[in-house]
């Protein structure tokens, strides 16, 4: 699979998180069938902000829940900000009570991969 096909996949997946609900790299890599490859979903969401920018990208969170990509959105408070106006509260850039916000890919996607 290359670059571009496997951002698409991220980004399809991204686009079905629903609001109030975050998810983490990690387990978006493993719904693809990469396992190890958070990183490269770190990758594309990085540059998500800029060519996708409807994409809830501020949905994603590392898997401890802490905002690690803050830092690629328009200042470093805007994904904590995007978050609160669903309904997440977030203190010291990590989201409060992560596993009752947490949306699971594999386990609330029906779709076929």
């Amino acid at each position: 699979m290359d670059r571009a096909s496997f951002y698409d996949q991220v980004y399809q997946v991204v686009a079905l998180i629903p609001k109030g609900k975050v998810t983490s790299y990690g387990a978006i890599a493993s719904y693809l069938g990469t396992k190890g490859s958070s990183r490269m979903v770190g990758y594309a969401m990085n540059g998500a902000i800029q060519s996708h920018p409807n994409l809830p990208a501020h949905r994603v969170v590392n898997r401890n829940g802490l905002l690690t990509g803050k830092f690629h959105f328009g200042s470093l408070t805007q994904m904590e900000e995007l978050l609160e106006n669903e309904g997440i509260k977030v203190e010291n850039d990590q989201i409060i009570n992560f596993k009752a916000h947490y949306w699971d890919p594999a386990i609330e996607l029906d779709i076929e991969k």
